[in-house]
């Protein structure tokens, strides 16, 4: 089967999926479906297509999208991508089941490490991940905006506990994005996923927890003196954790994370905190999704980030004090015992 023979569902097209399935429409697959259940925004893209505001390049993309509700879908789906939250996972999974062909394939672009619960329900066989890099906000109506530089956008995916021989499909399929945006980097294929989870769940811990936290987009934490070092911090517990775990950390970008930003001299800890300001430049407008959820008054993935390094530094006895912390506070906002406020960071014993 080749990309432009796959019916492709993209199954959660909030901000990161409606960008996924208007940039495979763009660069050419006809058979890709953008779900959700917002009724606005799918009446928008059905009335005036997907509109990508690339903040980081000041430009728009406008792409007209097949936009669906979930009981608009057919069947017979070649592959899935979930872009779902996980804490629903069960509930869809078992639901998208049905609507796959005989050898489709789900591939889970969902943070942390979302593969298991899919797999529970699929079997391994037929389930695959991806560690997506870049940023978006949803805006509605049919508009989305992208905070990362397209130059900087990338998903690489792997197999989960399987043969891997869909990957030369999902890899072809995700080429499209380079075709509609001439980032040749965008899809890479790994047999690490779970090192390239990781990595990704390392940046969500620190950004995207500090993010809730304070309020502030990835490079407002990169710049100032405490989430700074905060960042640092949360990486470290991360990467300690992946290590006593047996998990090989994959490169993000290029770039040996643990050599760049784990190093325990003094001397390593500050060129790690000049270099993050530079390392994190071309997704300094990110905002975390969790803080939007917060403050639409919506419960968020915390636990699923933050709170599954903890889990894991627990089994196998590694203190994460900074991660437990980002829980504690995000909870707390959450349920009103805090707001959402840079002073947090006054909180933390570094």
């Amino acid at each position: 089967m080749t990309a432009q023979e796959a019916k492709i569902a993209i199954y959660g097209a909030g901000a990161m999926g409606t960008i996924l399935g208007a940039l495979l429409t763009k660069g050419g697959l006809e058979k890709v479906e953008l779900i959700t259940r917002n009724q606005a925004h799918v009446e928008g893209m059905k009335k005036d297509g997907a509109t990508i505001v690339c903040e980081g390049d000041n430009t728009e993309i406008n792409v007209k999208v097949n936009a669906l509700y979930p009981n608009e879908m057919g069947g017979n789906y070649d592959v899935i991508f979930l872009m779902t939250k996980q804490r629903h996972n069960a509930e869809i999974v078992s639901m998208l089941q049905e609507k796959l062909s005989a050898d489709g394939v789900i591939c889970t672009t969902q943070n942390g490490l979302p593969e298991p619960s899919v797999a529970e329900i699929l079997g391994n066989a037929r389930i695959y991940g991806a560690a997506t890099s870049y940023g978006a906000t949803f805006i509605g109506g049919g508009r989305v905006a992208l905070t990362s530089k397209i130059e900087a956008m990338s998903m690489e995916v792997g197999g989960y506990k399987n043969d891997g021989k869909a990957l030369l499909l999902l890899k072809e399929i995700l080429s499209y994005v380079q075709n509609a945006t001439g980032n040749a980097e965008f899809v890479k294929t790994t047999d690490n996923l779970l090192g390239a989870r990781w990595s990704k769940l390392a940046i969500n811990a620190a950004f995207s927890g500090l993010s809730v936290v304070t309020g502030m987009t990835f490079g407002e934490v990169a710049k100032k003196r405490k989430t700074r070092k905060l960042a640092l911090g949360v990486l470290r517990e991360c990467m300690d954790v992946a290590k006593a775990s047996g998990v090989t950390l994959a490169k993000m970008q290029g770039h040996d994370m643990e050599k760049l930003l784990g190093g325990k001299t003094p001397f390593k800890r500050f060129i790690a905190y000049m270099v993050l300001p530079i390392a994190m430049k071309k997704h300094k407008k990110l905002v975390s999704g969790m803080l939007k959820d917060v403050q639409s008054g919506r419960k968020c993935e915390i636990d699923y980030i933050d709170g599954l390094v903890v889990q894991e530094g627990k089994r196998v006895g590694v203190e994460t004090p900074l991660c437990e912390k980002i829980v504690e506070i995000v909870h707390g906002i959450e349920n009103g015992l805090y707001e959402i406020d840079y002073k947090n960071a006054d909180f933390f014993a570094l």
